[in-house]
């Protein structure tokens, strides 16, 4: 079965409710988490990904509630 490729679509966890075709690069959150910046730029030219990578983030701590009491600890 074709999946469809979700054109704008920067809820991550929409995108893999239905399925929809997507670069992943979840890599990003284990980069950032090891740099443990107290802030972080992310500088990227439109229609990047920086929304959905975001979401992805939020999806990932949502999942890990441990994450979120360690990332208070900082």
């Amino acid at each position: 079965m074709a999946r469809t490729i979700s054109v704008g679509a920067q809820d991550f966890a929409k995108i893999r409710e239905n399925n929809y075709f997507y670069i992943d690069k979840t890599d990003f959150i284990r980069e950032w988490w090891d740099g443990a910046d107290t802030v972080t730029l992310i500088t990227r030219p439109r229609r990047f990904g920086k929304t959905l990578n975001m979401s992805k983030v939020a999806f990932f701590i949502d999942l890990f509630p441990p994450c979120l009491q360690a990332m208070k600890k900082v």
